[in-house]
């Protein structure tokens, strides 16, 4: 019995579907077909009752599939000591960004990654949809905001403050803002996520914290979308320093009225499990830390930051 049949039948049976399984293991429905059918002749059983609709476990598969699983998951587990044990760095990461970091930022560091590491291979998903470990197809997710799901597995990346930018022209031209208050005056370039446009922004000076309805002509669920219109004098947007650090550092945009703050979030590498936690992933989260530091190292020399931004909490 070949390991790789156990493991489309272990895809069938989290999706009830041998052509959902197919997709997610990139292969034919056939394949797939041909692998179950090779595992239940072995075995001499039906591992799964067919209907015109679905699959669903016979009694023998909902035996099995449990014991199955945790085998799997063993060999697994000891295939990965082993690699750990030889400091052996291969094998695939599937990685999802955000559109505007991962074009901009990530992107390069991968492949930067894979020319020192070129046993490992990359799948990369570029979107600011929220990722769902259990449905989509990748193993780990770099995304802004502490992970609020007790059973994921993550390591924070960095502190990453937010911004009021907007570019000299535009500022020349409308002028600049000095309090939130004067805000409502200007187009704001609005970030939107699940059809809610986030057009109230929030600052804060010391004690005193601020919400400022916002009117703008432009919104988009692309963050990369936002920071282009940004970039081409539309109007004033709220973003990730990381985001926009190549803009600021080359002065295409600048730091709008810097004594109110937008809120600091942080940056994550999220997976589902620890054992996910391969060599290839530690040294990808350890090049992470080192990249976005130094990014956050050059806008303190730029004293668009203070060292306070570097400091772990």
């Amino acid at each position: 019995m070949l390991l790789e049949d156990l493991q489309v039948v272990l895809k069938v049976a989290e999706f009830r579907s041998i052509t959902a399984a197919a997709a997610d293991l990139d292969m034919r429905t056939a394949t797939a077909s041909a692998a179950l059918k090779r595992v239940e002749n072995a075995l001499g059983v039906e591992l799964f009752i067919r209907t015109t609709r679905r699959l669903r476990l016979s009694g023998a598969g909902e035996r099995y599939i449990p014991e199955c699983q945790q085998a799997l998951l063993m060999l697994d587990q000891a295939k990965q000591k082993m690699k750990d044990d030889l400091d052996i760095v291969d094998g695939e990461l599937r990685i999802a960004v955000s559109s505007d970091l991962g074009r901009n930022l990530v992107s390069p560091w991968l492949d930067e990654f894979l020319e020192t590491y070129p046993e490992v291979s990359l799948k990369l998903n570029v979107s600011d949809s929220v990722i769902d470990f259990y449905r989509d197809s990748v193993d780990m997710a770099l995304r802004y905001g502490s992970p609020d799901d007790a059973n994921l597995y993550g390591f924070k990346i960095c502190n990453v403050p937010g911004l009021l930018c907007a570019t000299q022209e535009y500022l020349d031209k409308n002028g600049a803002p000095e309090h939130p208050h004067d805000l409502p005056a200007h187009n704001g370039l609005f970030y939107q996520l699940n059809d809610i446009v986030h057009d109230v922004w929030e600052f804060s000076e010391g004690e005193t914290d601020y919400k400022i309805k916002m009117s703008g002509n432009r919104a988009s669920n692309d963050g990369d979308l936002v920071r282009r219109w940004c970039v081409a004098g539309k109007g004033l947007a709220v973003k990730s320093c990381l985001d926009i650090s190549d803009d600021l550092l080359s002065g295409r945009i600048v730091n709008v009225m810097p004594a109110f703050k937008p809120r600091t979030t942080e940056l994550w590498l999220i997976c589902p499990s620890r054992q996910l936690m391969t060599p290839a992933t530690r040294l990808l989260r350890d090049m992470l830390k080192k990249k976005c530091t130094a990014i956050l190292k050059k806008l303190i020399e730029r004293d668009i930051f203070d060292d306070s931004v570097l400091a772990w909490r």
